[in-house]
């Protein structure tokens, strides 16, 4: 399994997640609770892109740190990276800033929703 399919598969296993395509083909929506934590696109060259949400504070860390991390295409860049999954970054790194975004996701649902996520298997 290539690492964009390790990519996939852990913001699936996120408990509650799902996915659509509500933008095309080529563009994965991951949701929680039907608010989008990862948008992952593909183009044609077989680049991926990978949109989290993140803190501001640390997305302009990350941003500084790493020339794979932008801010977020076609998204609010205050509050989302695109990350490009180019192979520069160490897989676990960005399974930490999709736990951060899934995250930051789940803390913004209602009281009621959220124990409902935390009591699926």
């Amino acid at each position: 399994m290539n690492n964009n399919n390790k990519i996939i598969d852990y913001c699936l296993k996120k408990k509650g997640a799902t996915k659509e395509y509500p933008f095309g083909p080529d563009a994965m929506v991951i949701k929680i609770a039907g608010k989008m934590f990862a948008l992952i696109f593909e183009d044609k060259t077989d680049d991926y892109r990978l949109n989290l949400k993140c803190d501001p504070v640390i997305a302009e860390n990350l941003r500084e740190q790493h020339e794979a991390i932008r801010p977020g295409y076609h998204m609010n860049k205050k509050h989302w990276n695109t990350i490009m999954l180019d192979g520069s970054l160490p897989v676990d790194d960005i399974f930490s800033m999709i736990d951060h975004s899934y995250d930051l996701v789940v803390k913004s649902l209602s009281k009621s929703i959220r124990e409902s996520i935390s009591e699926m298997n």
